[in-house]
């Protein structure tokens, strides 16, 4: 597995999780955190969860970013040893001459 799959799989994975995380937070309070019940609010409370979403989305969204930061150090890249190749495969297209536009309109007569 080369290091630039690796990274995607990476990638990948912390969209998913960073989706995930998103979709249970409510801005008002009123989301799969708070639907816990009562010994949720009585344990950690509902504030605390809020604040575990909270990092946890900051966290997933900075790895993120580093992680397409780094995967673009390691995109594999054409060296100069593909170019002869394509020259070759250039030199091999044969040319073709445009075909001229036809105009099947007819024009109608006025009686």
């Amino acid at each position: 597995m080369t290091t630039y799959t690796l990274l995607l799989v990476l990638i990948l994975i912390v969209a998913i999780a960073l989706i995930l995380i998103v979709m249970v937070q409510n801005p008002k309070g009123g989301g799969l955190s708070s639907s816990f019940g009562a010994g949720a609010q009585n344990i950690g409370g509902v504030q605390n969860t809020n604040s575990f979403l909270d990092k946890s989305t900051w966290t997933l969204a900075i790895t993120m970013f580093a992680l397409i930061l780094i995967s673009n150090f390691a995109i594999p890249r054409g060296t100069s040893a593909d170019a002869p190749q394509l020259e070759n495969a250039l030199e091999n297209v044969e040319p073709t001459a445009p075909t001229p536009a036809t105009n099947n309109t007819t024009k109608d007569t006025v009686k």
